[in-house]
């Protein structure tokens, strides 16, 4: 099992533990499961369906990092291979073009240092560092998506939360001493639902979101090293 399918594990362990009480209880009142799932669509209300909506955008970042926040998805070795070809050749200028046909986190590191190769290896390995902090910086934003929904997600769910008890004490106002639980239900209802909603996403985000970062991470170390070795034959030209 790949670290990817342990942490969507853990992440949805985690999700389930907070999702099984309230089935239980609701189970425990005589509804089926399939009763508590349409309750729990139709009293979010409209920030309930946005939750969910996140929850669909986090499970196609999900996917979508799984299989390209790689480091021969982002760089082949194959083209590691042929630019380190043509560089043991001295052939630079195609090294160059090669670099800048097939842009990613090393060509774009190493086009930033070509160009400079008169100026001494002292210039071609600042400009190459240069770059490759910056394509690693873009990296770790790509990845900052996850985090962004763990976050907007739960807050979501508390503005639901709000506005469900707004409801609830406005109809203790309205109503007075004749309010009965039944009329405080449906208030109450949309703010734990929405609160149950917001951590259902935000769980499995937030976890999603620490694994990402450190592969994406231990990506741009990796291609660190990989530019530093290119360097080092620039050294005593």
């Amino acid at each position: 099992m790949s670290k990817l399918h342990v942490f969507v594990l853990i992440g949805l362990i985690l999700t389930a533990l907070i999702a099984f009480p309230a089935t239980a209880f609701a189970q425990d009142e005589g509804e089926e499961s399939e009763g508590f799932v349409q309750s729990i669509l139709t009293k979010g209300g409209p920030i309930g369906w946005v939750i969910i909506l996140l929850s669909v955008a986090t499970l196609a970042l999900i996917i979508e990092f799984g299989v390209n926040v790689r480091a021969d998805k982002i760089c082949p070795p194959e083209l590691i291979d042929e630019v380190e070809a043509l560089l043991e050749e001295d052939e630079y200028q195609e090294a160059l073009e090669l670099c800048e046909s097939e842009p990613n986190f090393v060509t774009r590191s190493l086009a930033a240092g070509l160009p400079r190769l008169n100026e001494g290896y002292s210039k071609v390995k600042e400009a190459m560092e240069a770059a490759a902090g910056v394509e690693a910086v873009k990296l770790q934003q790509k990845v900052s998506w996850m985090l962004f929904l763990s976050n907007v997600a739960p807050m979501l769910g508390l503005f639901g939360t709000v506005s469900g008890m707004i409801t609830a004490f406005q109809t203790i106002v309205t109503l007075g001493a004749k309010v009965t639980p039944a009329d405080l239900a449906g208030g109450i209802s949309a703010a734990l639902v929405t609160t149950f909603l917001g951590l259902l996403v935000a769980i499995p985000a937030v976890t999603a979101y620490q694994y990402f970062r450190n592969k994406a991470t231990r990506i741009s170390i990796h291609f660190a090293e990989v530019l530093e070795e290119m360097t080092e034959r620039f050294r005593n030209r």
